[in-house]
């Protein structure tokens, strides 16, 4: 297990701020456990702010920005929530040009909590089941995806593997399932 993502890495694309910190550091762990090379992608170099809720927590540096890489330069994505984190991100054209580019290339892809907002803003959700914070159902289905409660939802829909779950309690078969999508 620790070696099946040896040679891979494995972009997190987080806002400036917003993002719900245990929902990027648990993923990356769980990526860099695997043999895998996370890497954080931001709309703007420097850092990114984490949060635990409401309450400013760590700082993270970035890695690049979405201007200077491309879908094609990782093996998967990983979306973490946070409200104001995809919030931010679907507003931005160039996040949103850089999440489709994976589902375009037949990329794996994760996203948890509110992190499916910036897959609706990038028209990727049609025909596709997920799971999200609950708040986001409407909007899922009124992009075309279906909806499920579920701790994690892998959906193998178009040519691609989407993994999606509900918050960070799901946080362990998120992370599970996600690592065995970006392996394959």
């Amino acid at each position: 297990m620790a070696d099946e993502l040896t040679g891979k890495t494995i972009a997190f694309l987080a806002a400036p701020e917003g993002t719900e910190q245990v929902e990027l550091t648990e993923p990356w762990e769980a990526v860099r456990r695997a043999g895998g090379t996370p890497r954080l992608i931001s709309t703007d170099s420097g850092e990114i702010q984490g949060f635990d809720h409401l309450d400013k927590a760590d700082t993270f540096p970035v890695d690049a920005t979405v201007a200077d890489v491309s879908a094609t330069d990782f093996a998967g994505l990983v979306l973490p929530g946070g409200v104001a984190n995809p919030d931010f991100l679907r507003t931005d054209e160039r996040a949103v040009a850089f999440v489709k580019g994976f589902f375009d290339a037949g990329l794996p892809v994760a996203a948890i909590c509110h992190a499916p907002w910036t897959l609706v803003e990038a028209d990727v959700l049609r025909g596709r089941a997920l799971t999200s914070w609950p708040s986001l159902r409407t909007d899922i289905v009124n992009a075309g995806g279906t909806w499920e409660d579920k701790e994690v939802v892998v959906c193998d829909g178009g040519p691609n593997r989407l993994v999606t779950s509900r918050k960070p309690d799901d946080l362990p078969a998120f992370c599970s399932a996600a690592v065995e999508a970006f392996a394959r």
